[in-house]
């Protein structure tokens, strides 16, 4: 791995993170894209930083598949409507560790990061337009879609970095 692609990872976590990161970059290499392998990265690193790390316990594999599956199901990724798709147990059978345990750490990430379905933080970056959860902000009140709001008001997200971009005008 490059060395400026890495995460910042303590380096008592460095070979555990490194062996998950294998893993993760080999699966999503054959059978996603690049876009899921940098979420794996960063989540595996955002997991070997919490003290303590929940990675230091267990196999590599299963947190390798959980850590895909958390991923994939923030994403959609078991949605047949979505590019790239896979099942649930397509992606448990290619990883060789069993549905239940991928479930169970999955369960065990979302817990630990405090992650929901769609969260912004881990959405794949092509997608960011889709993503309501991260253009919906509240103002006096209300609840607003950024992508619809005026242009200043587009413009003062962006610099106080509540959106990634200003949305292009439709």
């Amino acid at each position: 791995m490059n060395r400026k692609t890495r995460e910042s990872v303590p380096a008592k976590m460095r070979p555990i993170y490194e062996a998950i990161v294998s893993l993760t970059d080999g699966f999503c290499a054959q059978h996603l894209n690049e876009e899921y392998a940098q979420l794996c990265r960063k989540m595996a690193a955002t997991l070997s930083r919490k003290r303590p790390s929940p990675l230091s316990q267990g196999r590599p594999e299963t947190w390798a598949c959980g850590i895909v599956y958390a991923i994939g199901r923030i994403n959609f990724l078991f949605d047949k409507t979505q590019k790239p798709h896979m099942r649930g147990d397509e992606l448990c059978s290619l990883m060789e560790v069993s549905q239940s345990t991928a479930s169970a750490k999955s369960s065990k990430i979302f817990d630990a990061l405090d992650i929901m379905q769609l969260d912004p933080e881990w959405w794949l970056p092509n997608r960011l337009e889709s993503n309501p959860l991260l253009w919906m902000v509240e103002i006096n009140g209300y609840l607003v879609d950024l992508r619809q709001a005026p242009r200043e008001i587009q413009e003062q997200a962006y610099e106080l970095g509540i959106i990634p971009y200003i949305p292009r005008a439709v």
